[in-house]
């Protein structure tokens, strides 16, 4: 074949559009850098991490696509006006993560300056950020790292902390609780009660909880349409998405091959309004379960819709639940324009997480307030009509289900479950919250939640 024949045919497949989707080399440095200015920030400003943390935590272990760029990189962190800027592409461009009290950090987009900061909502603007945890709601605790007078759970506990639930595993906290006690409580070294980490796809049943309050208080409906704006054409499809097919993960919108491909929005500056609300139906709503960050964010999405402003909206989740039931160690990051992106970027501790599932066992009563609708933890337990394959938990409503594709756990166990083995289980009938979190390194065999739970309840 000769040069000018393949140049034609060149032209041909750009033309007729059959070129792979790739992203450019400065896409890839920008979402690098991104992510370095993003998990920096958090870890700095949510978490109080030295820089040497962060890269040994947050920036190792980390997602492939991105991994050997992130190592190049220099952040800049600016503690007086909090923020962080990271250089790229030889320094002729640069990506910034400003921080927000309670807010945590935001990801501003690619352009965008240190001075563009001042246009971000603020609506905590002055508040302060709470110092030690009070411990509540627990009567009784065990005394953080201490050793456990049951010898089988001692044995459990420290293995959490070795390969033995995994292989890429690296556990930074476990924590196991009833209602009323903190039954065991351990940390890596360096890490306390008040160390917030990344939930990750934990978000999600955090992001399923908001749902609740909002359900609880009428501000949106389950069995209602979506209501996004993107799709209120008539003649739109997507019209017919329901609150609960997003819940289901079961819009039936094209989310690609892998459903947790959002790096647009993860770490490259992008909207969930120009993002998630652009992707076209492949399947009749409720029809098909796919795991999908979008379905996530674009349940959240329709939430913000209902109110008048967005001041108002992201004041809800702390309003409504939050900050009633003492989460007072999260923050609930957003895109630039105020989007909550609950499918993944909430930084909290493991005894937030704790309280969130104690919130569940007790029917979404927290002293004598139902902040979440009766029934929600039935709700939430149900499996959705599409199902994913029969080798993965069930889902419910955001949440998984270890129902009885799992026989060594009790058919009740529910889990919100996130990357680098972040986990929430709850046991109704053993009146149980399991928490584990770690920085399980990409590409190994993470922690095993289900083995871990099951050994944790055979020394109990």
């Amino acid at each position: 074949m000769n040069k000018t024949l393949k140049i034609t045919l060149a032209s041909m497949l750009l033309a007729t559009g059959y070129t792979q989707a790739e992203e450019t080399e400065t896409t890839l440095n920008a979402y690098a850098a991104g992510y370095t200015a993003g998990f920096t920030c958090s870890a700095v400003f949510n978490a109080n991490k030295s820089m040497a943390q962060v890269r040994e935590h947050e920036l190792s272990g980390i997602y492939s696509l991105i991994a050997e760029r992130v190592k190049g990189m220099t952040p800049e962190v600016d503690k007086e006006n909090n923020w962080v800027r990271v250089p790229y592409d030889e320094g002729r461009r640069e990506r910034i993560s400003v921080w927000r009290s309670k807010l945590g950090c935001v990801d501003l987009p690619v352009g965008a300056t240190v001075d563009d900061a001042k246009f971000l909502a603020d609506p905590f603007r002055g508040d302060k950020a709470a110092n030690k945890d009070s411990g509540a709601p627990w009567g009784k605790r065990a005394e953080v790292n201490a050793t456990s007078d049951n010898a089988q759970l001692e044995s459990v506990l420290k293995q959490a902390f070795t390969k033995k639930y995994g292989s890429g595993s690296r556990t930074s906290a476990v924590l196991i609780v009833t209602p009323d006690e903190i039954i065991a409580e351990r940390y890596l070294e360096g890490f306390s009660p008040e160390t917030a980490q990344r939930t990750w796809s934990v978000a999600k049943s955090i992001g399923a909880s908001v749902i609740g309050a909002a359900i609880q208080q009428n501000k949106i409906e389950l069995d209602a349409p979506a209501g996004i704006s993107n799709w209120a054409h008539p003649l739109d499809p997507r019209g017919h998405i329901t609150l609960e097919n997003l819940l289901h993960m079961a819009s039936g919108l094209d989310s690609n091959n892998a459903g947790n491909r959002t790096d647009r929005v993860y770490m490259g500056g992008g909207l969930v309004s120009d993002t998630a609300t652009e992707t076209a139906l492949e399947v009749a709503p409720g029809s098909r379960w796919k795991y999908a960050n979008n379905d996530t964010m674009l349940a959240l999405r329709a939430l913000h819709e209902r109110f008048d402003t967005t001041e108002e909206y992201l004041k809800f989740p702390y309003k409504a639940l939050l900050e009633k039931v003492g989460m007072q160690h999260t923050f609930v990051e957003t895109d630039w324009r105020g989007d909550f992106i609950l499918s993944s970027q909430v930084w909290t501790t493991s005894r937030d997480l704790a309280r969130l599932g104690v919130l569940h066992l007790q029917e979404g009563q927290w002293q004598g307030e139902q902040i979440l609708p009766k029934g929600w933890l039935d709700y939430i337990s149900m499996p959705a009509p599409a199902q994913p394959p029969e080798d993965a938990p069930g889902y419910g409503a955001q949440w998984w289900l270890y129902n009885e594709r799992f026989p060594e756990l009790p058919d009740d166990t529910i889990a919100a479950r996130g990357n680098r083995g972040q986990f929430l289980v709850v046991i109704p009938s053993k009146n149980l919250v399991v928490v584990r979190r770690g920085y399980d390194i990409a590409g190994e065999q993470g922690f095993n939640e289900h083995d871990f739970v099951r050994d944790v309840l055979k020394a109990l």
